[in-house]
């Protein structure tokens, strides 16, 4: 089994990366899918949240409101870091209980935008870095998450810097370019890795 990190910063196009990977042939483990499964109500990470942030986080329902709970988040790192000591340790145990059910000859990428800060590295054999002009992540994420560009930079600054990332990595994917340029790029990658 070969494990691969997938990261970036907000906005270089992480997920289409991974997309490409999966037609590929790679399974993917997603970080993110993962951790909006352990803050769903009823769970102790939901419960540990409410604890710590109010229940002004929540909507109507009782679950979390994830824009609300960003708002609240990403005024202060030390806010970043209370939430990542909430829920870092529950997503990083079924990340390595999904790798545990994988085959052994299978390729796994591991999907996760905090994946050096949660100091998932030591699991994975290989770190691929997706990376983007700060412009072109501030365009992305304000069309994708319709937020600000004040709140894009916020949640940046709330990450490892990009150019920290990219000196750990292995493989460093440029998604300036268009997705064909890109697919391209990890089709090169995807070839070393197979048949290293």
């Amino acid at each position: 089994m070969t494990i691969l990190g997938l990261t970036g910063s907000f906005g270089t196009g992480k997920t289409f990366v991974a997309s490409v990977f999966k037609k590929l042939g790679a399974k993917i483990i997603d970080a993110d899918a993962i951790a909006h499964a352990v803050i769903r109500k009823g769970t102790g990470v939901h419960k540990k949240m409410v604890i710590l942030f109010g229940g002004g986080i929540l909507d109507k329902r009782g679950n979390i409101n994830r824009r609300k709970t960003a708002e609240i988040i990403f005024k202060n790192k030390a806010n970043v870091k209370k939430l990542n000591g909430i829920v870092h340790p529950a997503v990083i145990r079924i990340i390595k209980e999904k790798v545990g059910r994988c085959a052994s000859g299978d390729i796994v990428v591991i999907d996760a935008p905090l994946l050096i800060e949660a100091r998932l590295t030591g699991i994975t054999d290989k770190l691929i870095v997706v990376k983007a002009s700060r412009k072109k992540q501030i365009e992305r994420c304000k069309a994708k998450f319709r937020i600000s560009e004040k709140e894009v930079l916020k949640r940046i600054g709330s990450q490892l810097p990009l150019t920290e990332k990219i000196k750990l990595a292995d493989f460093v994917i440029d998604n300036n370019g268009t997705k064909s340029e890109t697919t391209t790029k990890i089709k090169k990658a995807w070839r070393k890795i197979v048949w290293k």
